[in-house]
């Protein structure tokens, strides 16, 4: 099982992992509140401003204080520039 670290000592399974997105949008914001409301969040920013949230394949919603492209970096993925998606 290969784990990647999300902060403050906090780890989860990419083999578990669905997606990484922005916790911006009201989608996000959400889908957020249903997995409180279900019992399904887990919440890693130990007390810091969520800035990235993870959507696992078991229905849980997992909270994270370190940014969408830190992540995608940990994760050895390109992130591409908003400008270049425009084109």
């Amino acid at each position: 099982m290969e784990l990647v670290s999300i902060g403050f000592g906090a780890m989860v399974s990419l083999e578990r992992l669905v997606s990484v997105v922005s916790p911006e949008s009201a989608p996000v914001k959400r889908l957020v509140q249903e997995a409180r409301e279900r019992g399904m969040l887990i919440d890693a920013t130990y007390g810091r401003k969520t800035a990235s949230v993870f959507i696992m394949d078991s229905d849980h919603v997992v909270l994270s204080a370190i940014a969408t492209d830190k992540i995608a970096a940990r994760l050895g993925v390109q992130v591409e520039l908003a400008e270049k998606e425009e084109e």
